[in-house]
């Protein structure tokens, strides 16, 4: 098996994809080569000169794409229910990547005072889902993509205290918000096909890339990076699982995709292995249902 690249991407001309983070890293590399195949781009981004810069950046090497910056906060339900509205009035979305997140920042707080890592890279990208399935379900054979990590593998849910109001440390909060990612990656796909939809969910992880993703690691992990960051992937080869999820016609719903080489860190994409805490059913519906209640936002499906 050699695995999956960029240079597998299909044409996708005629198709929209909304990639959340889309201004940096993994998710300006994934927009890159997806609009260099054809594809119209809604670039999700906090800031509108950096949406900007990587819209020139992405011009660079694919000068017609369709581009466009859609405001996006993560950490802001009323700016996600703002972006989602605009993405409704498309005619189609063939594609939601969501790609954005936070990695062991100090405890911070979300808008609605979420503990930030459950509130960004879990709470966030639920929202933004739920209030998309109306475009998503419209489009035949729609993905919906979360990026998990190599990290979930650690993760529990902590549901006494979800918002770190008792303790915090911050590499169990970002283990615990990348096993949520995939419990709602998969019982999405169960709740998909239980209404017979054509759209699906996938799961991917970057395996280790050299991305902004680490800035908030402990002292001595930065310091080290630079002496082991030529093992690391770069931004397109951290990008290739989420190409591969996004687009390849060998994945289906539910599966779980990432790097194929030195213990899934590197290399191409294919096939992951998801934990077994990550595949329990009753633990996603708990976490689906907590997700609700917290946002106050129902998929309704």
């Amino acid at each position: 098996m050699t695995g999956f690249t960029h240079t597998d991407v299909p044409t996708l001309e005629d198709q929209v994809f909304l990639v959340t983070g889309a201004n940096t890293g993994i998710g300006l590399e994934a927009s890159r080569v997806m609009a260099e195949r054809g594809a119209r781009i809604l670039l999700g981004c906090r800031s509108a000169d950096k949406a900007d810069a990587a819209i020139r950046s992405i011009r660079e090497t694919a000068p017609d794409a369709e581009l466009e910056h859609l405001a996006l906060d993560l950490g802001d339900l009323e700016s996600i229910r703002g972006a989602a509205e605009r993405v409704n009035r498309e005619a189609r979305l063939d594609g939601l990547i969501n790609n954005a997140g936070i990695m062991m920042p100090p405890l911070e707080r979300t808008a609605q005072g979420f503990e930030s890592q459950f509130g960004v890279n879990h709470l966030g990208p639920f929202a933004l889902t739920a209030l998309l399935l109306p475009v998503l379900m419209a489009t035949q054979d729609a993905r919906v993509v979360n990026t998990s990590s190599v990290a979930h593998r650690g993760g529990n849910i902590n549901f006494a205290d979800i918002n770190a109001e008792q303790g915090y440390n911050r590499a169990r909060r970002y283990g615990q918000s990348k096993l949520a990612n995939l419990l709602f990656s998969m019982e999405l796909q169960r709740r998909l096909d239980a209404v017979d939809a054509s759209a699906m969910s996938v799961a991917c992880h970057p395996g280790i890339a050299d991305t902004e993703l680490s800035r908030h690691m402990p002292g001595i992990l930065r310091l080290t990076a630079p002496l082991v960051s030529k093992f690391f992937n770069t931004s397109l080869q951290g990008a290739w699982p989420t190409l591969m999820a996004a687009t390849s016609d060998e994945v289906t719903g539910g599966d779980y995709v990432g790097p194929i080489k030195r213990g899934e860190t590197a290399g191409p994409a294919g096939k992951a292995r998801a934990s077994r805490r990550s595949q329990d059913p009753e633990l996603a519906a708990k976490l689906w249902d907590l997700s609700i209640a917290m946002t106050g936002i129902d998929p309704g499906i």
